[in-house]
């Protein structure tokens, strides 16, 4: 069975909302980028909610500039859009859920391949959550605090989790690793 990850960029308070670009004023990191790099590539699926699938679709899609990797790794992996309206995704190896969510994440899961990974898309990270699908959190946790904004666990109910990875970085940045424990 696959591991479904979610992985949050987030502030000390909790916030994964990237809005009033705190995550553009966190500061780069070239030690962060290639743990961020090195996750990303561990991965083979991309889940995430339509809002979000279009968002990253129309910006990466596209992008033929792109010295990151990021648009490489998006236009090869399977990619996974849950979504009751959208019809036709527009972006290769593009597949809709528009099923019951633990149905169609189960069978996902089943499938052979690496990591899974949902990122953004906080509505679907907390009915993943809830519905207890989540595997695995990677957290990045950068040295601002918000003091407002969505957080990832708002809502959802309570989960024993362990420590599998705690790192720093030099720019104060860290990224932390859980597994729920079942």
């Amino acid at each position: 069975m696959r591991t479904l990850v979610v992985t949050q960029n987030i502030t000390v308070d909790g916030v994964i909302e990237a809005t009033d670009d705190w995550f553009d004023r966190a500061g780069h990191d070239p030690e962060l980028d290639a743990a961020l790099a090195a996750q990303r590539d561990a991965s083979d699926g991309f889940l995430v909610g339509r809002v979000t699938f279009e968002g990253m679709r129309d910006f990466w899609g596209p992008k033929t500039d792109d010295t990151t990797g990021v648009t490489q790794h998006l236009n090869r992996v399977a990619k996974y859009v849950v979504s009751s309206t959208m019809k036709d995704p527009g972006w290769t190896n593009s597949t809709v859920l528009s099923g019951d969510l633990i149905e169609e994440v189960t069978r996902v899961k089943a499938l052979d391949g690496a990591d899974i990974v949902c990122t953004g898309s906080i509505g679907l990270c907390r009915d993943l959550i809830a519905a207890d699908l989540v595997d695995e959190y990677r957290l990045f946790q950068y040295p601002y605090a918000r003091g407002h904004g969505e957080r990832l666990f708002d809502g959802t109910p309570s989960q024993k989790l362990r420590l599998l990875e705690c790192r720093a970085f030099r720019s104060g940045s860290s990224l932390m690793r859980y597994g729920v424990d079942r």
